[in-house]
Parts: C-alpha cells; structure tokens; sequence
C-alpha cells in the first residue's frame, strides 16, 4: 500500500477541519451529496452520447446508510467513478487554486470560515469536522480496477487497488465518538431535506430498525433493513414558478453554489416558441474569491433536456457576469454537442444574449440595501462589461456607480442628470488612484464654487480606460475635467485683459520650466490654489493613453499645461519678483508643488526638496 503525505495546504486544511472549524459541520452531509449528484451528471451524460454506456441499463441514486454498531455513515453513488490518478489529483492535492485561495481568506472567526468551505471547492474536506477515518472507494466508469483512498485526516493518505463490481463511489465514514447524531435518521433526513431535496436523483437512506412482529406471547422483536428516499428528486428549476416557494430557491441556490448566505436575489425564467430553454440564475451576496483570477471557476451549469452538459464553460455568460450561479436548460442543443461546437452555436448564442438581459434587469431592479450589497462586491467588473459589451451597455451604465464631489456614497448616472444642468447637458469627471487626493485637487475648485457635481472615479487602472469610452449617457456628454476650461463667470474680454496682464509672467516661466511644460497660461478655474497642472485636449498622444494603458504598455509622458492662479497672493509677488534665483525656485515650485495635488510625481524629487527647504529658511 503506497502512503503519500498531503499537499501543504491540505494537510493545513485537514487540521482546520479536524480542530476548528464547528460551528455547522452537518455540511459534510450536503457537500458529498452535491459532489456525488455531479459524478452522477457526468455519467448520464455518457449513458447518453457514449457507444460503450448506451446498452447499460443504468439508473441514478444516491445511497446513505447508518450503522450504529459501526459508528459508521456510508453515502454511495453510481456515477462516474475516479481511479487512481483522479483520486490523487482531486483529493490529495489542490484542484486549481482553491484551498490555497480558502486558506489565504480565512479569517479566524470560526462560523465565517465554515461557510467559506464549499464556496472553494475544497468541500470533501469538511468531512473532517465528524470523522476519524475516510475510505474512498471508487471505480471509473469503462475501467477493470477500482481503488481505495484512505486516511484519518492527520497528514498522510493511502492508495491501493480493491475490487468493486460497478462504476461509481462509496464514501465510508467512521465517525468521531462524539458525533453520532448524524447516525439519526430523522436528522440526517432533517439535513437531506434542508438541503438537497432538489438534487435531480433520488437519495435512499438504508437504516436498520427494530421492527415487532406478532402479538402478545407470540410477539418476537427483531432488527431490520429498511430503505426510503428522503428527497424529491426533481430538477427544480423543471418546476412551474407557481408550485415553489422562496426557501425552495434559496435552499437549491445553497447546493449548488455551496454558499450559506442566501443570494441578493434570483430570476427563473422559461422560454417557449422558436426556441425553448429554461434558466434558473442567482446572483450571490458575496463576491466569488475567485473572481478577479484568470482560472476562475465558471458557475453556470449547461443542461440539454435534464442532462448535464457542462459545468465549465466560460463562454454560457459574458465574463463580466462570472459571479452568476445557476442553471441553463435547453430542449434544442444536441446531447451530444462538442466544446467546440458549444462555442459557435447559434441557439447557444441566443440563451446567452436572452439570460445577460435578464440578469442586467434583475440587478437594475434592485434596491435600498441589496443595491449598495450588489454594487461594493460587483461595480468593477459592471465596468468591465461596459467596456466589452456594447449591446447592453446602457443598461450596464444604469447599473454602474461612482463617488461624487458633493454627497457622500455611490451615484448613479441617472441621479447625476437628475440635478445637472439640462442644458449643457455635461457630465463631469475626474479620474485617479486615490480618493483623498482627487477630492483636494485644484482642479475642482471652480466646480465647488459654481455648485457644479463631479464624479470622483479612483479606480485608476480601470476608469482611464473604461470612461474615455463611454461617450455619453442618455445624451448628456462626459467630460473629464482635466482637459477642458472650467465654468468661469468672467468675460472673454476680461479673461483676455487679464492674460494680457500677465502674459511677461506666463513667458518668464515658460522659459524656466522649458520642455518640461507645454505652456504656462493664467487660470479661470482656480480660486485658492496657486496653481494647478492639465492635459491639453488637443495632444494625440494624451488621446491614445486609454489605448495604452488596456493594452499593458507605459503610458508616454506628455508635457502637461501649467495654469496659474492671477489672483493668488504668490502669483502677485511672484510678477514683481527680481532675484532671478528664487523666481527659477518658486516656478519649479509651482509646478511640482501641482503634480502632487493630482498624484503625480515630481521629476526630480530631491530637487523639489531642496528648494522646499532653501525657501523655508527664507522664511524663518
């Protein structure tokens, strides 16, 4: 018999399991269940499609038995089966990244970190909450040679052949002294019916029971076996919509998405006529850890006539919309389609396009606290669909919220128009990386001052490429403020008298800061600060910086535009300056020093300090 020692993290796992984590151990019963209802879906499929399975007379269940003399819980499948390779693979190491990623999100709190267990695919491992010991015993289905797995959770599992007669699993479970309420059939059937009574195969429980038979002197007590199913065993989402209720829903979410919060909400829809399909989404209150990884776990499962399909292809949903759960049902697709072909059909594509309206309506319905719920974990991957999907992109910017200059939270754009001004119809914006310092960027003081909004967009990395793109939003224009004149209550010709004023100045300055500035001109947007730094609209190269930016590359640098303030008290004594050495300091100054009201850098940090501190000893 081969002993191997468990991947780190499992072995991590498995002493979480074991020591810590108690707070709702019945979940070992539902996620053996769910993972024994997959293995069957996988062989029925092959019953199906598959020469060598069609002639099987071949029937899904689900088995749990109780033995109270053992100390024992067996639950059984007839489905797919695993050998040796799939044994090791899915139980003695990581699949994908998912215990690494559970390990790395735990947080201590014992009832949080018992419902992250299935949400990482890692929920064979729960079975450790209850068990001393754990054989697996599985044959592949169109193979000779069944094999065990086993181990007592301590860090080391073995594997070795056995003899099976069918395909399928049996997981044998020796439980811990103190846990023999799950040897009750009234409550493991309590579990099975909280939590997999939709599960699409029937569930037998085998028990042994005292049974009388006779009467009187002639009565003789006796033991013996009984078997009963415990669950409906009908797809739920087959249902009408009229015959269940919202725990049926919020229950059969719980299974398949291995979650223990209820979802923000849910959206069952059937379509008959040219096509007729059946989808069953949810939309989960927390997002998937893996959501921002490039192997992420699609969530959507693929079923043609009752038979699953698939349970991994990205492609079912747009993939701005992985952190949806549930369930597609076609009656048109062929059983036996490829990924290939799943990847080009036309009824497929138009399943896609009907569910992502429906779940864009359904998030856009929601309100009060599940709106805020839906836009702190999903608002950046709305984004994201922004970007890529253009056939709903107004009702995705309806969805999707910023930080606004004048209230506290999140705005929408609808809220923005509501109070803008209809006229010019413009909806300003400022993007950057840190919140703090867009809201005491110079830049915004002209706004401020007229009451004028402006959206905050600190999501650097994404709003610089994403709302560039936008355009505009029910006819009103964005504009970033960055690259256009601020609202300015002066005249033309009061605007011109005062740039005449100080044209030697803007000169002068120019011809100290150099390349390092496109031009120096008198501003009409700044009412405190002495001066403040802007893209020039007109730059082709300030133009392509969103194409840059989504295509991975450096951003060129662009010489930026130094506007300064006339009216601002350094900007006077600045004009009638003589010592030629401190004008040359305080024009860095005034650059630099606007750089970093917008995030930015100075160029030569070490210099900027220096002039800091050369004026500072000025000044005492």
């Amino acid at each position: 018999m081969a002993k191997h020692q468990f991947q780190t993290e499992i072995g991590q796992l498995l002493k979480l399991m074991t020591h810590s984590l108690y707070s709702n151990k019945e979940i070992f019963i539902r996620e053996l269940v769910s993972n024994a209802s997959d293995a069957l879906d996988k062989f029925n499929y092959l019953s199906l499609t598959d020469e060598k399975f069609k002639s099987e007379d071949w029937s899904g269940k689900i088995s749990i038995k109780l033995d109270k003399e053992d100390n024992s819980l067996t639950i059984g499948d007839n489905g797919i089966g695993m050998n040796e390779a799939d044994l090791m693979d899915h139980l003695g190491t990581i699949a994908k990244s998912g215990t690494k990623a559970f390990m790395e999100n735990l947080t201590g709190d014992a009832a949080k970190d018992s419902n992250l267990i299935g949400q990482f695919g890692v929920g064979f491992y729960s079975v450790f909450m209850v068990a001393e010991k754990v054989d697996v015993i599985s044959k592949k289905a169109g193979e000779d040679q069944a094999y065990m797995f086993s181990t007592d959770g301590t860090g080391e599992y073995e594997v070795k052949p056995v003899t099976k007669e069918s395909h399928g699993t049996v997981i044998y479970i020796k439980l811990k002294e103190d846990e023999k309420e799950f040897l009750d059939k009234w409550r493991v059937q309590e579990i099975v019916k909280k939590y997999s009574n939709h599960i699409a195969y029937p569930i037998m429980l085998n028990y042994m029971e005292e049974v009388t038979e006779g009467e009187g002197e002639d009565a003789v007590t006796k033991m013996v076996n009984k078997s009963e199913q415990i669950n409906e065993a009908t797809a739920l989402w087959t249902l009408p919509k009229s015959e269940l209720k919202k725990e049926d829903y919020i229950e059969f979410y719980k299974t398949i998405a291995h979650d223990s919060e209820e979802p923000l909400t849910y959206l069952h829809n059937k379509v008959e006529g040219a096509q007729e399909f059946t989808t069953l989404f949810y939309i989960p209150k927390t997002a998937p850890m893996d959501m921002y990884r490039a192997d992420y776990t699609p969530g959507v499962k693929l079923y043609v006539k009752r038979v699953f399909i698939t349970d991994d292809d990205k492609e079912l949903l747009p993939p701005y919309l992985r952190f949806v759960r549930g369930i597609i049902d076609s009656e048109d697709l062929p059983l036996n389609i490829s990924r290939e072909l799943l990847q080009e059909n036309k009824i497929l594509a138009n399943i896609k396009q009907n569910s992502t309206k429906k779940i864009l309506q359904a998030i856009k319905k929601l309100k009060g606290e599940d709106a805020d719920t839906f836009v702190a974990q999903y608002n950046r991957v709305i984004k994201e669909g922004i970007y890529t999907d253009h056939l709903n992109k107004e009702l995705l910017l309806d969805i999707v919220r910023y930080k606004s200059s004048i209230e506290e939270g999140l705005v929408s754009f609808e809220e923005y128009i509501s109070r803008g001004d209809s006229e010019k119809k413009e909806i300003y914006y400022i993007t950057g990386e840190d919140e703090k310092v867009l809201r005491n960027s110079p830049l915004l003081e002209a706004y401020k001052k007229a009451n004028i909004e402006v959206l905050i967009m600190d999501d650097k990395e994404v709003d610089t490429i994403v709302t560039p793109m936008i355009g505009s939003y029910k006819e009103w224009t964005l504009k970033d403020i960055t690259t256009i004149d601020a609202p300015d209550s002066k005249t033309k010709e009061e605007k011109e008298e005062v740039a005449k004023e100080f044209e030697s100045l803007t000169q002068k300055i120019k011809e100290t800061l150099g390349e390092e500035v496109k031009e120096v001109k008198i501003s009409t947007r700044l009412t405190q600060s002495p001066s403040c730094v802007i893209k020039d609209p007109n730059d082709p190269m300030a133009g392509m910086a969103a194409m840059f930016a989504q295509m991975g590359q450096e951003i060129p640098e662009t010489p930026l535009i130094l506007e300064i303030n006339p009216d601002h008290e350094m900007i006077k004594k600045l004009d009638s300056l003589e010592d030629k050495t401190l004008f040359e300091d305080l024009s860095w100054i005034l650059l630099d020093s606007a750089k970093l009201s917008e995030g930015l850098e100075p160029k030569d940090k070490g210099a900027f300090a220096s002039r800091v501190a050369t004026l500072a000893t000025k000044a005492i």
